[in-house]
């Protein structure tokens, strides 16, 4: 169980450390897009629809990684101070009850919109625009699995604590 859920671990975080280079990729494009909107006069249509793009791949290939490293909004008023056991129940229950539910939502949800979307190669409204609206719609069910895998590791994580073979990860995520 471990070695499974250490596996599933080191995927998020590499995919994680990758995805986060959009960030960077985001400030510079936005940045370009102004200097040549104002400065020169010229807008792309193409350059700004890239924005759209990378902010998804950022949020929706990064949710994971967010996920692993405690990084989701919680409602931690009990939480905080439980003991880890008590987290652990916390945990897994709501990997079971809220995770896995929403996972297969947005992935049974998805699937018809993202193959309507392959079966005409759907791309943007605009002539200049990105004409790979199909590929950025996919991102919904890498999102809807990644999610799901990572809810697998956090789920093996808990019950890894509940027979004592593990400790609680005290990792918490920035405060800004």
């Amino acid at each position: 169980m471990r070695r499974i859920a250490h596996g599933i671990d080191r995927f998020s975080d590499i995919s994680g450390k990758i995805v986060a280079w959009t960030a960077l990729a985001l400030v510079l494009i936005q940045f370009a897009i102004v200097v040549m909107r104002y400065v020169f006069g010229v807008s792309s249509i193409f350059v700004q629809e890239s924005l759209l793009y990378l902010f998804a791949t950022l949020y929706m290939l990064g949710a994971a990684y967010t996920l692993r490293h405690n990084g989701h909004v919680r409602v931690d008023v009990f939480y905080r101070e439980a003991k880890a056991r008590w987290k652990a129940w916390v945990d897994f229950f709501g990997v079971l009850l809220l995770l896995f539910p929403m996972c297969f939502m947005v992935w049974s949800t998805g699937w018809s919109y993202v193959a309507a979307s392959w079966a005409v190669h759907e791309g943007s409204r605009e002539t200049s625009g990105i004409q790979a609206v199909y590929l950025l719609k996919t991102e919904i069910l890498i999102f809807a699995a990644m999610m799901a895998l990572q809810g697998v590791a956090l789920g093996l994580h808990s019950l890894l604590v509940l027979i004592g073979r593990e400790t609680l990860s005290t990792e918490q995520a920035p405060r800004l």
